[in-house]
């Protein structure tokens, strides 16, 4: 047992306080395409949030936890705000809005390496009128930013939105993240955990794999085919203690794009469900089976039944 120096002056010993635990709602929001969903996957050390260089591809709130000794950190990624043009944009945009709503810290992310967009200024806008919780404004891949470009580019973002702090970070690389994530757990209220500390998302494994398999469509298919394709999982049977069936339906828009996704001989659909599958198979924790069909349904991001059905009901 350490014991105490006889020679240090026999006083009582102040221990420092123990630092309160914090814990809350942390809004990641911003244009398309800034890099909400790779500073979340980030933090949380996992693909919770899928991730592509089309814009849009974040389509739902996204829920990543991250728990530490001192916090835990519930980040909500949303898709990016933008002028919506169908009903599947108006709910996109309308989720994004609705978690502003009693959050404790928001991060706006934005492309710090060229000048403010009217997308960002609309976003300025709404939190300036929406938003009471502090503002941390994100000034994203800063790896791309020209040195000569640095003032003009940071004033032009100061003076769009007002903020509590702020931080030039790069998410693809983790530049600053960990200064960023300090702010952010300082701007927390004081409280115990929300989560089971074992957690780090709350989306269902059904969503997760239907996300998956519309990342590696993202990935691997034309410019024009990404906005026009929905995944939904119409099966999920755990057929054994190592095996688990999944049957999932890809959705496109026209004959065209069908055969886009399925590739020569079914070569595509064949790379795509081998390359999902695998990453399932990362949270599952064992063997699936994945079956992908794929369907035309024209318009269907205009379809209030088909939208319902796959969760993007407005309703």
């Amino acid at each position: 047992m350490p014991r105490r120096n006889q020679e240090t002056p026999n006083h009582p010993i102040t221990e420092s306080p123990t630092p309160a635990h914090r814990a809350g709602f942390c809004v990641i929001v911003g244009r398309p395409n800034v890099g909400k969903s790779t500073l979340l996957n980030l933090y949380v050390g996992a693909k919770v949030a899928i991730v592509s260089d089309k814009p849009q591809t974040t389509r739902r709130v996204v829920r990543g936890i991250l728990t530490r000794p001192d916090a835990q950190i519930v980040f909500v990624d949303t898709p990016g705000i933008h002028r919506p043009i169908h009903p599947l944009g108006k709910f996109m945009v309308r989720s994004a809005v609705d978690t502003l709503d009693g959050v404790d810290v928001v991060v706006f992310v934005v492309d710090g390496s060229r000048m403010p967009t009217q997308e960002d200024e609309d976003i300025a806008e709404l939190l300036k009128a929406r938003v009471n919780a502090p503002v941390l404004l994100a000034l994203n891949k800063m790896d791309l930013l020209k040195r000569d470009a640095v003032g003009e580019i940071t004033q032009a973002f100061f003076d769009l939105v007002k903020h509590d702090d702020w931080m030039r970070i790069a998410a693809t690389k983790g530049d600053n993240t960990d200064k960023l994530l300090d702010m952010i757990v300082a701007r927390l209220p004081e409280g115990p955990a929300l989560f089971p500390e074992d957690e780090i998302t709350d989306a269902p494994l059904q969503y997760l794999a239907a996300e998956l398999v519309r990342e590696q469509l993202l990935l691997n298919t034309r410019q024009e085919i990404p906005h026009s394709i929905a995944v939904m999982v119409d099966e999920w049977e755990e057929r054994s203690s190592s095996l688990t069936y999944i049957s999932a339906t890809i959705w496109v828009e026209k004959d065209s794009q069908k055969a886009i996704v399925i590739g020569e001989r079914g070569s595509m659909l064949k790379r795509v469900g081998q390359a999902a599958r695998k990453q399932i198979e990362e949270w599952v924790g064992h063997q699936v089976y994945l079956e992908l069909t794929v369907k035309v349904r024209q318009q269907w991001r205009r379809d209030d039944r088909l939208l319902r059905e796959l969760g993007y009901s407005l309703d």
